[in-house]
C-alpha cells in the first residue's frame, strides 16, 4: 500500500526511466550524470536480463539547483545515452497520467479507480469514462466526467471500436484501463492500444471460463482467488502480466464469498498495475514485462 510518504516523495521527484543493450557502465551512465547534473538520487532500481542482453533502470531523483529544466535535461543527456543506444523516458514531479476508463456493468474497478483518482491516491486524470451499457452514468456524472454510452453489436463492432478510438484520441489519453469491460476487442484495436491499455481479470486454478466462473471454483473447492493485470494484446487474457493478487479460501467460502473476495482483489491488483504503468515502473521486453516496483 502506498503511504502519504510515498506520495510526497513520488509528488517532489523526477523519474528517469531507461533501457539498453547491456554492457558495462550502463549504471554507471545514469548515475554519473545525474551527479554532475547536481540531482540526488532518491530512489533506484536496474535490472539485467541477461538472456535478452537488455538493461532497465528506473531513477527518482531531486535536482538541487534552481536551473534545471527538462529541456536542458535532454540536451545534455541525449549524447550521453546515445554512446549506450540508450532510449529513456523523463517525468516531471506531479505529472498525472491522462487515461480513458472501458466498463461494462460490474462496478468495482471503476468505483476504486474513481476514488483513488479523487483522494490523490493515483496520479491519473481520468478524461472519459466509455461502456457498452448506460447503467454506470450516474457515477460518471457525479464525478464530472464524460460518459459515452457505446452500444455494441456484431454486426456495429466495427462502428463502435470506431467511436472507442475517436474518443481516446480526442481526449488524449495515453492509457485506456479496461476495468471489467466484458467485451473482447479485435485484434486491430488491441495493436493500436499495445502497452498504453492494461485489462484485469479473475485468476482462478484450474481455470475456469465462461459464465459464473467463482460459482464453478466453489464446485472444485478452490483454496486460491486472484486476479491478474496485464496489457492487452490479441490473445484473449493472454498480454504481457504486469501486477497479480492472490488470497487463500477454503471450504468456508460459498459462492458469494469468493465473488466478493474476487472483486477486492481485482480491484486492488488493477490499482497496483495502474500505479506502475504511471510511475514509469513497467518496460515491455520480448512479449514481457520487466517491473522495477521497488
Amino acid at each position: 500500500m502506498q503511504t502519504n510518504n510515498d506520495r510526497q516523495a513520488e509528488s517532489d521527484s523526477w523519474i528517469l526511466a531507461a533501457q539498453c543493450p547491456s554492457r558495462l557502465g550502463t549504471v554507471d551512465v545514469v548515475t554519473r550524470f545525474l551527479k554532475e547534473q547536481a540531482c540526488y538520487i532518491t530512489e533506484l532500481h536496474s535490472f539485467d536480463d541477461y538472456r535478452g542482453g537488455r538493461f532497465f533502470i528506473r531513477a527518482a531523483f531531486r535536482p538541487e539547483l534552481g536551473d534545471f529544466t527538462e529541456a536542458a535535461f535532454h540536451e545534455r543527456f541525449d549524447a550521453r545515452a546515445a554512446e549506450f543506444d540508450m532510449t529513456f523516458e523523463l517525468m516531471a514531479p506531479g505529472t498525472r497520467l491522462p487515461v480513458v476508463i472501458m466498463v461494462s456493468k460490474a462496478d468495482h474497478c471503476l468505483n476504486d479507480l474513481l476514488y483513488r483518482y479523487r483522494t490523490g491516491q493515483l496520479a491519473i486524470d481520468v478524461r472519459a469514462i466509455v461502456s457498452n451499457h448506460p447503467d454506470l452514468e450516474p457515477l460518471a456524472a457525479w464525478h464530472a466526467i464524460p460518459y459515452h454510452h457505446l452500444p455494441v453489436a456484431p454486426d456495429t463492432k466495427a462502428e463502435q471500436e470506431a467511436e472507442i478510438r475517436r474518443v481516446v484520441h480526442d481526449s488524449g489519453a495515453e492509457l485506456v484501463i479496461l476495468a471489467r469491460y466484458m467485451q473482447v476487442l479485435s485484434p486491430d484495436l488491441c495493436h493500436e492500444f499495445a502497452g498504453r491499455a492494461i485489462n484485469i481479470h479473475h485468476s482462478l486454478l484450474p481455470g475456469f471460463k465462461g459464465a459464473k466462473p467463482y460459482h464453478q471454483a466453489y464446485e472444485k473447492g478452490v483454496k486460491l482467488v486472484g486476479a491478474t493485470a496485464h496489457y492487452i494484446n490479441d490473445d484473449l487474457d493472454e498480454g504481457p502480466i504486469i501486477a497479480q493478487g492472490v488470497e487463500t479460501v477454503d471450504h468456508a467460502h460459498y459462492p458469494e464469498d469468493l465473488v466478493a473476495r474476487g472483486r477486492d482483489i481485482e480491484c486492488l491488483t488493477l490499482a497496483r498495475a495502474v500505479r506502475y504503468h504511471q510511475q514509469k515502473r513497467v518496460f515491455l521486453h520480448s512479449g514481457r514485462t520487466v517491473v522495477l516496483s521497488g
